[in-house]
């Protein structure tokens, strides 16, 4: 049972204690409304239903990328992460912990200077030099001269910090930017521990639990610690329900991720999970249509040549549709059935606590586009690789696949 905290938020002043209120709520009694969601029937490759719209798209783009909703007040005014940013964090600890840098966003000079070897990776410094470039994939640094010296007095964060990340053609963790691709270097745990504010013993035993690529979007709310594979955010154009449990579309997720987690000065209200936090002013809602637009406008990303084998892929295909039985529940281009339905954890024997705390108790079919480089597998990371992925479907649904026929349908999971 969950009680209903009703937290208004009027003006930046008062962001400070938006991130704190968050983590009090309790239980609520009576019945839980859910929100709204996005009529969407099935889905059709490349936008077959309808393009986006361009303009909404080029804003979406801008949000996704640049748009901290005003959460710098939590991440600078109450963490003080800035300061750790600022004193020791340089470019090779920033790499080191999954960040990821922009070429693009670089001056020439500066490239050559990286490429020869001239670019100092071990002084922060050059770190806040890169923050003034706006090339730190996910974060925004305000840098300001005082008494002669270059200093952070502000640090935010956006979706592209989680949600991005680059194609290395620079070097390991810089490169071109890859929207809508997760993050699964990042170690968002053990860069929030760096927050002076947060160094209860307890607290960062939690944040340093985590390791990369995973993250728990529930734990400031309840207080349990049961992270999750950072999941993408491509591929969703015609997938009605976002997250892993089936809560609600992208708008939903959008909204809850930057006012709870992002702690942007936002509103968002779920009477199942207690909350109600209404900002004046509101910096997400507004935002969410056209960042809905540029995450449906992300395709997943196709397979690189050679990856797979072509004709084991075919035989394959032949196992997905037949023998595996994997088309009960991954159907259609988008490979799921969530626009239908949700399953009980124990239908595929997947461990119970994320369902329990969210709101559906129950969890989503996950699509299959771009699952070639999606490992680790399902919502906590418990498989390793697509061959654990068969294996655990062969043991909980007993379907009889002899040994060639599992390699098979590995090859044509690596070919969606």
């Amino acid at each position: 049972m969950r009680r209903v905290a009703r937290v208004i938020v009027r003006g930046s002043s008062r962001g400070v204690a938006l991130g704190l209120v968050v983590t009090s709520l309790a239980c609520l009694d009576g019945e839980p409304t859910p929100p709204d969601t996005e009529p969407m029937l099935g889905r059709a490759p490349s936008h077959a239903a309808g393009r986006p719209d361009p303009q909404l798209v080029r804003e979406g783009r801008e949000i996704f990328r640049y748009d901290t909703f005003g959460d710098e007040v939590y991440w600078t005014d109450t963490l003080r992460l800035h300061e750790a940013v600022e004193t020791a964090v340089s470019p090779r600890t920033a790499l080191d912990v999954g960040l990821k840098v922009d070429v693009d966003a670089l001056p020439q000079a500066v490239k050559d200077a990286l490429a020869a070897g001239a670019v100092d990776l071990d002084d922060p410094a050059t770190t806040l030099a890169l923050l003034e470039l706006d090339a730190v994939l996910g974060l925004r640094g305000r840098v300001e001269v005082q008494d002669g010296a270059q200093r952070l007095v502000s640090l935010g964060i956006t979706c592209a910090l989680c949600h991005s990340t680059v194609d290395d053609t620079f070097g390991p963790g810089i490169g071109r930017r890859l929207d809508g691709w997760p993050n699964r270097d990042l170690d968002v745990g053990l860069i929030v521990s760096l927050s002076p504010a947060l160094q209860d013993a307890d607290v960062q035993a939690v944040l340093s639990s985590w390791g990369p690529g995973m993250y728990d979007a529930y734990w400031n709310l309840d207080g349990l610690n049961d992270p999750t594979v950072i999941p993408p955010a491509y591929g969703l154009r015609h997938v009605e329900l976002e997250t892993f449990t089936g809560e609600g579309p992208i708008s939903y997720w959008n909204a809850y991720v930057a006012v709870t987690q992002m702690h942007g000065q936002g509103s968002f209200t779920d009477p199942r999970l207690g909350i109600e936090i209404i900002a004046d002013p509101d910096l997400v809602t507004p935002k969410l249509p056209a960042l809905r637009e540029y995450q449906r406008s992300l395709d997943a990303p196709a397979p690189p040549p050679g990856s797979f084998d072509v004709r084991a892929a075919a035989r394959g295909r032949a196992v997905f549709t037949g023998a595996g039985r994997c088309v009960s529940c991954h159907v259609g281009p988008a490979f799921t059935d969530a626009n239908r339905r949700l399953h009980d954890p124990a239908e595929t024997e997947m461990d119970p606590l994320l369902a329990e705390r969210a709101t559906t108790g129950q969890y989503r079919t996950t699509p299959l586009s771009g699952l070639w480089h999606r490992a680790p597998y399902f919502h906590d990371g418990s498989a390793a690789t697509l061959l654990d992925v068969v294996e655990h479907y062969e043991r909980v649904l007993a379907v009889g696949l002899t040994a060639q026929q599992r390699l098979d349908l590995i090859e044509y999971l690596k070919s969606l």
